[in-house]
């Protein structure tokens, strides 16, 4: 079959199901159940590159396909997947669809220059990569869930801050600044946050319903 099938790749495979799992939720109105699958995806994709560098015979070729595979679906799961979370809760206003495009937009400029960029970084280098640029896209699996967590707090202002925090994300994505690649105790806390985010997610629906 065409393509890669090794343990290298599986995680970022898993990680895209999530993502278009979630866009099925967000078709079905299920927002919370969304939320969770960009989570998910997340998770799969916080250890997909240590997963991959642990095969050291790995070709130029499967190095380049897991660049790409990588981008595409962190496309789907962090440039479409949140966008399509927000207007599943009833965000549909001609602004705030705009506001999504944009923050879709930027963040395949971003995956695009970040694979032109890391494509020639590792023509000239071995090293790992020690700093972003930019936002990366991957941070909404914790910034989204973080701001829908209080969204029944926010009332009637939810929608208003809602559109400027997606609006600030999609700035942040194609801002030239840089940000240190966290070592794994900062990735562990990651975690941490996301699985308080999560209960905190399930306390608030409980609470709800």
């Amino acid at each position: 079959m065409i393509g890669y099938y090794s343990y290298t790749v599986i995680l970022t495979y898993v990680g895209f199901v999530c993502g278009t799992v979630g866009l099925y939720f967000c078709a079905n109105g299920s927002t919370n159940a969304a939320i969770i699958m960009l989570m998910l995806a997340g998770f799969c994709d916080m250890f997909d590159g240590k997963v991959a560098k642990t095969k050291k015979n790995r070709t130029s070729q499967e190095c380049r396909f897991g660049i790409q595979i990588d981008s595409l679906s962190d496309m789907v799961c962090f440039g479409i997947l949140p966008p399509m979370i927000a207007f599943s809760t009833g965000m549909h206003k001609p602004y705030q669809i705009a506001i999504f495009s944009c923050f879709s937009l930027a963040g395949l400029i971003r995956l695009a220059y970040f694979n032109v960029s890391e494509e020639e970084r590792q023509e000239t280098t071995t090293e790992r990569r020690k700093v972003y640029e930019g936002l990366p896209v991957t941070s909404v699996a914790l910034i989204i869930p973080f701001l829908f967590a209080f969204r029944n707090d926010l009332g009637d202002g939810f929608p208003i801050v809602a559109s400027v925090v997606y609006a600030v994300i999609a700035c942040a994505f194609i801002t030239r600044f840089t940000l240190k690649k966290p070592q794994m105790r900062v990735m562990v806390l990651f975690i941490i946050i996301g699985v308080l985010e999560l209960l905190l997610l399930i306390l608030k629906h409980m609470r709800i319903a």
